[in-house]
């Protein structure tokens, strides 16, 4: 903290100039004809938008030092990871955010999360972890990259944060070229805002001395300041501009459907099965062919069941990866926004604690796919290690209930991981009603699940199994809980969000 009158060190990012105001705009060296520099109907792919480089700032600087909503840390995957940028963060936060880190338990490759700023002019600060560079495995690095600042961007989005510092996720120890890195950067912040640009209003690049060149020299290349500058701009773009979203293309994983795959003539006849088995070896040579197989048959298997029990696994397996990419291409903003799924603290076997608040879900008014992506979303990091979950049945009514049905697909659809690693679920302050649908459901519909519910009646009684500064608690289960077991927790404070 600054000393009593002295100037502050912070540096609030409505002083600084953004991208539009830049004094003199850097001009690529043109090796155009005059013909060619005529041309301005041809666009560029990253056209000339004034309203989204007035959100860009350039800022030579330490990102440690920012006063804005949210700035970015790149560390590694146990999120201590010793650099100039995480370490200048961690002495300006002060020691409470180590603390705060070790509650998180890592962080995977190209994921995001997010901690309070404590110290920092920054009220958050968002971790995320840059990929190892190898030239032989350029693809997943790009794509690992790309994660990271699109996940840095959408968890932004879903806090309505207003403005976000980034400091360059690439770090020399990782080996990622700044130039290579630096267009994804671009793209993926300006196909963001592109889409979702109302929703932050500044985001600034905090570079060091070596970097600043390198941004200058790629800025005007996805945010051109004048329709010049997008002409001259245009053949300095790299092949590979991504997709919608800026994400990494690979040709070689798009999916080509053609009218009759597997028949190499109009005449061939594939009506028996043997005739489609024949068929069938015309399907190409590449990998995604011979990994698929028939699908078709499969499923006749399936219904037949003649499956293997291996691979049943492979099928649901590849089945849930096709939810999960979904759920994460997917904008779910608006289920985050109802807060009915959130993790808290760990419980007394240090076990990572998963809430459930059912009052909080309008079955009714909600899209439940989107509800189903993001519980994968939110929770596939989350199952890969021992957990917990607690559902707050308090003062649910008709119009919370989740159906059977929909219970029953989730269930189908996780991973194994997830009912291997649940350990507990807790249904606090269930009804007569809730406790029958719920035997008949564990009874009847699916297996295993059966054993772990434990029927919580108070919060006394969830306090001997997770202790009560572990749990971020809604007001109405406190206020409900004082009324009908006594005022006891009527002192607990509630969680602020909620």
């Amino acid at each position: 903290m600054d000393p009593l009158g002295a100037p502050s060190q912070f540096v609030d990012v409505d002083s600084l100039p953004c991208w539009s105001d830049a004094c003199e705009a850097k001009q690529l060296d043109c090796h155009q004809s005059p013909v060619e520099k005529a041309r301005v109907d041809v666009r560029s792919p990253f056209p000339y938008r004034n309203d989204i480089n007035e959100k860009i700032i350039l800022w030579k600087g330490d990102v440690a030092l920012l006063n804005c909503t949210a700035i970015v840390n790149t560390s590694n995957e146990t999120l201590t990871d010793k650099n100039p940028v995480s370490d200048s963060i961690f002495m300006h936060a002060g020691p409470d955010l180590k603390d705060e880190l070790q509650k998180l338990k890592g962080c995977r490759t190209g994921e995001a999360k997010l901690t309070k700023g404590f110290n920092l002019a920054a009220r958050f600060i968002i971790h995320t972890v840059g990929p190892k560079y190898k030239s032989r495995y350029r693809t997943a690095a790009e794509s690992s990259l790309y994660s990271c600042y699109r996940n840095v961007l959408q968890l932004a989005k879903e806090q309505a944060m207003c403005s976000v510092g980034f400091c360059v996720i690439n770090t020399l120890k990782r080996c990622y070229p700044l130039e290579d890195a630096t267009h994804i950067a671009l793209r993926t912040v300006r196909r963001f805002l592109e889409v979702h640009g109302e929703t932050l209003e500044k985001v600034v690049f905090a570079v060091s001395e070596l970097e600043e060149a390198t941004y200058q020299k790629l800025l005007p290349l996805y945010f051109p300041r004048s329709l010049e500058e997008e002409v001259q701009s245009l053949p300095y773009l790299p092949a590979d501009i991504g997709n919608a979203e800026g994400e990494p293309v690979v040709p070689e994983r798009q999916i080509r459907i053609t009218e009759k795959p597997g028949i190499p003539d109009a005449t061939a006849d594939a009506s028996d099965e043997e005739g489609l088995e024949a068929d069938l070896s015309f399907i190409g040579s590449h990998a995604f062919a011979r990994m698929e197989g028939d699908v078709d048959k499969q499923r006749r298997l399936i219904l037949q069941g003649q499956l293997s029990e291996a691979a049943l696994q492979k099928q649901h397996q590849r089945n849930y990866n096709r939810w999960l990419c979904q759920a994460r291409a997917e904008d779910l903003s608006d289920i985050a926004s109802l807060k009915a799924l959130y993790q808290t603290g760990v419980d007394n076997c240090g076990r990572t604690v998963m809430v459930v608040v059912g009052r909080n879900i309008p079955v009714t008014l909600i899209d439940m796919e989107k509800a189903l992506l993001y519980f994968i979303h939110v929770m596939d990091h989350i199952a890969v290690k021992e957990y917990v979950l607690v559902y707050f049945h308090t003062l649910t009514n008709d119009y919370n209930q989740l159906d059977s049905n929909f219970l029953k697909k989730l269930y189908d659809v996780v991973d194994a991981k997830y009912k291997r690693n649940l350990k507990a679920l807790y249904f606090v302050h269930p009804t007569f009603r809730s406790k029958v649908s719920a035997w008949f459901f564990t009874t009847f519909t699916v297996s295993g699940l059966k054993d772990k519910i434990r029927y919580v009646e108070s919060l006394q009684q969830l306090f001997t199994t997770i202790p009560p500064e572990q749990m971020d608690l809604p007001p109405f289960v406190l206020e409900y809980d004082a009324r009908e077991n006594g005022p006891y927790y009527s002192s607990y404070p509630p969680s602020p969000d909620l």
